[in-house]
Formats: structure tokens, sequence, C-alpha cells
């Protein structure tokens, strides 16, 4: 017999789960992504809507495409896990490792949660996104070693720049985002992006 819950979106539940558990959790509900906080908060995300969806695939097929050619690293998308030093367990939307860190993983490893933060971290801002979350959470993944992080807020209209002892830069309608000297020759073009 199947049962169906009907759950709040984005419900939190704090749990005490070890990796092991998370890994089944997140296998055993497959219809499901999952986010696990550092304070063990155990995080239910809901299906992305169609736009953003596609806008999602847009940001890493650039990412994808400007990783190919200088096969300077590894893309992921947002169905990805890493889990982070400080133990949280992420998945952004698009993000990118560079290869000596990869390689540096066991296959074991690789087919896991990924046990290491990404060096580029790009997320997008939902219709159902709280922006105070999304910005800790983009923090976050600079305190756990990335390079650099965009949050890009459609709503605001803004490209929000995280980096490393660093104030955050506020970008306003951009039409493209540099990926600096940590993605070198990589520009996020935006405006194919929002249309």
């Amino acid at each position: 017999m199947n049962a169906t819950t009907n759950l709040p979106p984005k419900l939190e539940l704090k749990i005490n789960l070890t990796d092991k558990q998370f890994w089944e959790l997140c296998h055993d509900n497959g219809e499901f992504q999952f986010e696990h906080t550092a304070q063990g908060e155990v995080i239910i995300m809901p299906p992305t809507g169609g736009n953003t969806s596609r806008r999602n695939i847009k940001i890493a097929t650039q990412l994808e495409n400007w990783s190919r050619q200088n096969n300077l690293g590894e893309t992921f998308d947002s169905n990805g896990g890493f889990k982070l030093p400080n133990g949280a367990n992420r998945s952004p939307d698009a993000c990118w490792v560079k290869r000596d860190r990869w390689e540096a993983l066991t296959p074991e490893q690789q087919e896991d949660f990924v046990p290491l933060c990404p060096d580029f971290v790009v997320e997008w801002r939902s219709p159902s996104d709280a922006l105070k979350t999304l910005q800790d959470k983009m923090q976050e993944y600079i305190d756990n070693g990335a390079k650099l992080a965009g949050l890009i807020d459609p709503k605001r209209e803004v490209v929000e720049i995280y980096r490393p002892n660093q104030e955050v830069e506020v970008l306003e309608s951009p039409n493209s985002v540099s990926g600096e000297d940590v993605l070198p020759g990589f520009v996020l073009d935006l405006a194919q992006i929002m249309s």
C-alpha cells in the first residue's frame, strides 16, 4: 500500500543523520531533492518551475561549454550533491571544480556526495526562494572554500558576486558576468539566460 503526504514547500526538519543515512534518504526518495545543513536540518526542495529549470540548464550549458574547451575542471548541475567541510550537503544550481581537486578524489568519493566545496558556484533565485536564505547559502559556499559565487536574482534584476574576504558586490541588470581569474575567459551571458 502506498501512502501520500502533503508537505509544505521547502520543509525544514531538524534530524541528526549520518552521511550514510542521508545518502539513503536521498536515494530512497528519488522524486525529491534534499539538502542537509551544517546544523542538522534536512531541507526538502520542491521541483523548480519551467522557467527556472530552463534557465538553470542554460547556466550549466554555458559553464560546461567553457569547461570542455579548456579542460581545467568539471561542471556539475543541480542534481550533484557536495559535502562541504562544515558538514552541510548542498546542491548548487550549477558549479565547477578544478581538475586537480576532482582527480584527487577516489572513484568512490566521485560517486558519492562529493566531499569538497566547488571552486565556482551559481544559484538562480526562483520565485519560492527566500532571499536571505540564498544569501546565507552563498556565504556558506565562500566560507567553505569557494573562490567565486554568483547569486542571480531576477526579482530584483541583480547579480550578487561573492568572493573570499571581500564585501558582496551587487551588479544591477548586467548583461554578463565574468568568471574572473577563477574561470579564465568564462563569461556568463545573462541576456541569453533571461530570454
